[in-house]
Parts: C-alpha cells; structure tokens; sequence
C-alpha cells in the first residue's frame, strides 16, 4: 500500500465521497485530499478523474456504481487504463483482487447488516488482498473497535456519518477514516 496516503489519512482522516457534479465542484475547492467517486459513467469517469488529479486528490472510483460497466474484471481493466484513478471500490472481492493485481490501491466495501454478513466477511479473506475494508453504517463503535483489533488492514467507516461527534466517535473506536457525502462533514 502506497505509505503516503496511509501518511495523508492519518494527517486528514476525512474521505470526501462525491455523487454527483455539484460535489465535484466543491470537492476541487476542498482541502482534504482523498475522495470517493460514487457516481458517473464510462463516458464521464476518465474526466472527473482526471479533474480531481489535477487538483492534487487521491481518487478512488465505486466501480460497482459506473454506468456502463459490468461487475467483471474487463471493466477494472477499462478503469485502470483509462483514467489515472488511485484505486477502486467495490463489493465484489474477485474485483478488489484483481485491481490489487493491477497495482491499484483497493477498498473492500462491506454492508454490517447482521452477524452473517460478519462472517462473509471474515470469510472472504478480503483482509488479504484488499488495502482498506470499508464498512457500512459507519455508526457502530463496538464492531469497528473489534474489527480495527482483528483485521491487518485499515478500517474506513462510512454511512450515516453526519456530524463531528459521528467522526470522533469512529475515529475514537478504531478507524483510519471516515467518508462522507455530506460537505458539512468534509469542512471538519
């Protein structure tokens, strides 16, 4: 994993994640330097993220919510060799895999909906591949402190997170980072 981002999120633990062009705008103006692109489409992606680089931003794309692609490697490739994005998000594992394969930097998004989807996820040996696990609702400080003790790579909480205490709390329980789409948040 590329240490100077680690550096950067430990300095500014902050994801700004973006969903549509308004955000974009302010996410450009925006100090904090890691974003999450939650939106776009095959057509528009190389653009954002070719903005959003220019504007000195680590970048990393939900390819589980492009327009265009498919959930199948072919459209990590496409990403990786169109656009000059940092890393990828997805659900799927075999995506994260293989984007870590590709020299990409890689967040394992999971949803904590029940004790089932914990055991996916331990199952999955994602923590072995991918360089972040991201876990929604990011509101839970017992699971992250757990989780942040049991798995070798860095936690991102994000979802629902809403205010300054959300942060701290999370922060305090043992993630790396949180991510957010509201901009009141990023102004933290």
């Amino acid at each position: 994993m590329n240490q100077e981002l680690l550096s950067t999120l430990e300095d500014m633990p902050i994801i700004i994640a973006v969903k549509d062009d308004a955000g974009l705008e302010r996410c450009i103006r925006c100090d904090k330097r890691v974003v999450f692109v939650l939106y776009g489409s095959v057509i528009t992606i190389p653009e954002i993220v070719r903005r959003l680089k220019e504007a000195g931003k680590y970048v990393f794309v939900d390819i589980d919510l492009m327009d265009g692609l498919s959930a199948r490697e072919a459209a990590v490739d496409y990403l990786h060799q169109s656009t000059r994005a940092d890393g990828i998000i997805s659900t799927k594992a075999a995506l994260v895999r293989h984007a870590k394969e590709l020299g990409l930097v890689t967040v394992h998004r999971t949803f904590l909906l029940d004790s089932l989807a914990l055991e996916n996820l331990r199952r999955s040996g994602s923590q072995n591949f991918a360089d972040f696990i991201e876990i929604l609702p990011g509101l839970m400080p017992k699971l992250i402190a757990r989780l942040s003790e049991k798995l070798p790579c860095p936690l991102i909480a994000s979802g629902m997170i809403a205010d300054k205490e959300d942060v701290i709390t999370a922060l305090s329980a043992g993630a790396t980072a949180i991510s957010s789409t509201l901009p009141a948040v990023w102004e933290l």
